[in-house]
């Protein structure tokens, strides 16, 4: 609690509450992770329930409206196989890509984003997990956990029925906030606490009316941000931000705007939460305002929405069985229980709205070390079990990684790998009795690999990759 923050006084909550019934698994998070996790382990079998706290699947990429995937190849071939490269075949065959993409080299090209509609991958989500047999809750949260030293038993859910007791064999947190893995009592590292800073939000938002043959616009933010500096020294904006993404074509006059920071927001505080978005919609229509003045193509622009989902970029992040680190992207370590490979930059934003932390963000982006082509590093197993627990696992931007490797790996493709993992490591050790934090983990990646995942590491272990973690 903060010395300003007024002395909380205690309710006591006591009641019985209906026992569900059991689940093999049982899935927190319907974002790219959960998502890919309650898919996969479904496909094999599993008894899954899939619980999501909106009305839709796929997080950032559908309620938070970023139109795009992270870069997917290393420019010589695709990075990300499996159920990542299955949705992104069928939103291509439903024509839910933009005209100007195509699959087989936005795959493979280096450092290039994919466009989607984020209303045909909801309904592609959609459609896939009700294929597997997902069942599927939607505006349900889970809100406690009975769980103890290592093995949790059951979560209490809760939405317009009121409040479940739902047993299973497997739990797999992705929230992003680690939720579940907090109430179970797993340590984490909370950004802000255990970190000076936290990397800041984004609100982004969907754009019409946009003509993208004039040139430059839909090949280079230069023409973009070129005037930006102008408009701040004008006024223009609430907060003087020298980092804009940009805009990316969504469609023949769409695009998705990534652009504005809401600095200091604490996701784990709720107050945070809704003055940071309240912020966002302000930024928005300020930065709509600056395209329509300033950039070609975009004096009709129109802003059609705004996500009803935060981009937090940073919250809490498990203290897993190992810890992916930036010395492991300068060595491009490949792991032999690496579950997905990835090769985007160290993708920090600036902590504020000066010049100094614009430059070390710039700085940081383009680091001499940074990936290249053709190269890659592995994303171990290891960090998505927390330490020492026998049946529950993390997936997504929740993940065991530090600071540097956390801006890396938060991403929708590599979330998704991570939940094909998670999912995947639940239906085997149902089937054989190992537990999360003991799997055979080169039977999980004959198996990742037989599901079409890219794994190339040529020696694989029985055991997981394990490191003491920093305290």
């Amino acid at each position: 609690m903060k010395a300003n923050e007024p002395k909380m006084k205690h309710y006591s909550l006591k009641r019985e509450i209906e026992i569900d019934q059991e689940y093999d698994v049982v899935v927190a998070g319907g974002g790219p992770a959960g998502t890919a996790a309650a898919i996969c382990a479904a496909r094999q079998g599993c008894k899954t329930l899939l619980v999501e706290a909106t009305g839709c699947l796929g997080g950032m990429g559908t309620s938070g409206l970023v139109s795009t995937f992270d870069p997917m190849g290393n420019g010589k071939r695709p990075l990300v196989g499996g159920l990542m490269r299955e949705i992104i075949d069928r939103l291509d065959a439903r024509n839910f890509l933009p005209p100007q993409v195509n699959v087989e080299k936005y795959m493979s090209a280096y450092h290039t984003w994919t466009m989607f509609s984020s209303e045909g991958l909801k309904l592609v989500l959609d459609e896939m997990a009700v294929n597997a047999g997902v069942e599927v809750r939607f505006f349900t949260k889970v809100i406690d956990a009975d769980a103890s030293e290592d093995t949790v038993r059951g979560v209490v859910l809760h939405n317009i029925e009121g409040y479940r007791y739902v047993p299973a064999k497997t739990f797999i947190d992705c929230t992003g906030d680690a939720v579940l893995a907090d109430l179970c009592g797993v340590p984490c590292r909370v950004a802000g606490r255990d970190t000076p800073n936290i990397n800041p939000a984004t609100l982004a938002s969907h754009h019409a009316n946009i003509d993208w043959s004039v040139d430059l616009l839909s090949r280079d933010h230069f023409n973009q941000n070129r005037r930006l500096v102008e408009a701040i020294e004008k006024g223009h904006f609430t907060q003087p931000d020298l980092f804009l993404a940009g805009i990316t074509p969504t469609g023949n006059t769409l695009a998705c705007l990534n652009g504005g920071h809401i600095f200091h927001c604490d996701a784990l505080n709720c107050r945070s939460l809704s003055d940071s978005i309240m912020l966002g919609r302000k930024i928005a229509q300020e930065y709509l305002a600056y395209y329509r003045e300033y950039v070609p193509g975009c004096a009709e622009m129109e802003l059609t929405a705004t996500g009803s989902l935060l981009g937090i970029r940073e919250s809490r992040r498990i203290v897993g069985e190992y810890e992916l680190n930036f010395q492991d992207y300068q060595a491009r370590r490949q792991f032999p229980d690496q579950i997905g490979v990835f090769n985007k930059f160290v993708d920090r934003h600036p902590y504020d709205s000066s010049k100094e932390e614009f430059e070390r963000f710039e700085e940081e982006a383009n680091y001499s070390g940074r990936i290249g082509i053709g190269e890659c590093f592995g994303i171990p197993y290891s960090i998505l079990v927390p330490r020492g627990w026998r049946n529950l696992w993390v997936a997504g931007r929740c993940n065991s990684s530090d600071v540097k490797m956390s801006g890396s790996i938060r991403t929708m493709p590599p979330a998704a790998m991570m939940g094909q993992a998670a999912g995947t490591a639940a239906a085997q050790s149902i089937s054989t009795g190992q537990p999360a934090c003991d799997l055979n983990t080169e039977t999980l990646v004959v198996t990742l690999r037989a599901q079409g995942a890219y794994l190339p590491q040529e020696t694989l272990s029985q055991t997981m990759t394990r490191a003491a973690t920093k305290a």
